[in-house]
């Protein structure tokens, strides 16, 4: 005769959790919130991803799993960074006397460009980038001058980042693999077709124009990358205002990242792959104008860019 009661460990759930699955009435999203009580994560559970998601965000929904909590599997421990030495004054005074060394035309470019004479720090912090990152003098300055023009784009003429500031974003670059001059104007003519790409994406959103947060970027970048068109943002946005009532990012991703999964990316295909299509308000058309305007800087941009580069090859020749 089968038992009701297995030997072993007893999971408890109280009866309020028990009613909500009932009233969900779905056997992925009871199975995954049985393994939740156990494990306390979705690690382990031999589920696809998709499949995986669409339960916990079930379950989010109707307030039995944490807002946080990823399907995803945990990412593996990334190695800690070498930490770059502690760089002495002689060791400043050496590079710079170095007639062989690339070093002294970059610290007179980089004073140039920021208007200022280096303090002994600012060598320190340069010579990071030069010796322990190991990038190219050429990508160095383009790093720098991007650093500048997106200081004076945010908060006006004249204001100039600090050392440290272009540091954080070396150490970026070097993580992505950015080594050569041919990558670094790659990477910068995305970051520009992004800059204008955000705009567009708040107005899809309804949202006024402004700054984004970094996050806000990436998830922007990644939707970009997934190749999905205006739309289909547009879809994802309704559909998220729908369930949440306001905008909400995290769950937006989270309907872009699963018809992603499906090879959905454009409206037509949505509508006919996805199981709950919902009508979908047109969102305003771009203005040509602005547009044109936004192309036009990022090719200035990255004109005076390769200038700057000339010129630095020049003065080391």
């Amino acid at each position: 005769m089968a038992q009701l009661l297995m030997p072993g460990s007893v999971v408890a759930m109280t009866d309020q959790a028990a009613d909500r699955l009932l009233k969900l009435d779905s056997g992925d999203a009871a199975l995954l919130y049985l393994h939740l009580l156990r494990r306390g994560t979705p690690d382990g559970l031999r589920w696809p991803e998709d499949r995986k998601q669409r339960a916990l965000d079930q379950l989010k929904e109707h307030g039995l799993a944490p807002a946080a909590l990823s399907a995803a599997p945990a990412a593996p421990a990334v190695p800690a960074e070498t930490p770059p030495p502690e760089y002495g004054a002689e060791d400043i005074t050496a590079a710079l006397s170095d007639p062989a060394s690339t070093f002294p035309a970059l610290a007179d470019e980089v004073e140039r460009r920021l208007g200022k004479k280096l303090t002994a720090n600012d060598l320190k912090i340069l010579y990071t980038l030069y010796d322990h990152l190991a990038l190219p003098t050429e990508v160095i300055f383009l790093l720098v001058n991007w650093c500048v023009e997106e200081m004076e784009r945010k908060y006006g003429p004249g204001r100039k980042p600090f050392l440290s500031q272009i540091r954080r974003e070396g150490f970026v670059w070097a993580r992505k693999g950015i080594d050569t001059v041919e990558a670094a104007e790659r990477y910068l003519q995305t970051l520009v077709r992004l800059r204008g790409r955000g705009a567009e994406v708040l107005r899809l959103l309804d949202i006024p124009p402004r700054p984004l947060v970094e996050r806000e970027k990436n998830y922007i970048a990644a939707w970009d990358q997934m190749g999905f068109d205006d739309e289909a943002l547009r879809a994802a946005y309704e559909r998220t205002v729908m369930k949440k009532q306001s905008m909400d990012w995290s769950y937006m991703n989270g309907i872009l990242r699963r018809w992603h999964e499906k090879g959905l990316h454009t409206l037509a295909a949505i509508q006919a792959g996805d199981r709950d299509p919902r009508p979908v308000q047109a969102a305003a058309p771009s203005s040509p104008a602005a547009a044109s305007r936004e192309a036009e800087q990022a090719r200035e941009d990255m004109e005076r860019m390769r200038r700057l580069m000339e010129q630095m090859k020049q003065m080391e020749g």
